[in-house]
């Protein structure tokens, strides 16, 4: 059975500094994301911190269903990492997130997924992941080769 879990690297010619404040405005993720086209901060939370909450807006497969994530920030470390869980408080779904390495002049971002290892998690993942890890690893680098884009405009 395919891991849990799936990851893409790419190198952008910006800062960590400047990745991080771009990758962690998760209101902007509309402009990168083939699937999630809006998010916006909820439940008081104005901006990136553990705890913090915001929903995302989630066309599946970039075709449907539509429907609305419910996300945490769980690791927040400005300039090397930026990760949230999607699900409620008492029943995490999976989570994503994205590590920052400086390296060569630039930054190696690595966005990355992790399914939590539940029954009917495990289960889906044997009748549909080998597609559907495959369509999230497609999306992870549409989304990097779209920030990269952002950011190396600015250069």
């Amino acid at each position: 059975m395919r891991p849990l879990t799936g990851q893409v690297e790419l190198w952008l010619d910006a800062t960590p500094e400047q990745v991080w404040d771009l990758l962690s405005d998760v209101t902007r993720i509309g402009e990168f994301s083939p699937e999630t086209f809006e998010a916006r901060w909820t439940g008081g939370s104005t901006g990136p911190e553990v705890g913090a909450r915001f929903d995302g807006h989630v066309k599946r497969n970039g075709v449907g269903p539509t429907y609305w994530g419910v996300c945490t920030v769980t690791a927040c470390e400005p300039g090397r990492l930026f990760e949230f869980s999607v699900g409620q408080k008492d029943l995490v779904m999976n989570n994503w997130g994205y590590s920052l390495a400086e390296r060569d002049g630039g930054t190696l971002v690595t966005e990355y997924y992790r399914l939590e290892p539940l029954l009917f998690m495990r289960l889906y993942w044997r009748v549909l992941g080998g597609p559907r890890g495959r369509t999230d690893e497609r999306g992870m680098r549409i989304t990097l080769e779209r920030m990269k884009a952002v950011l190396e405009a600015r250069r």
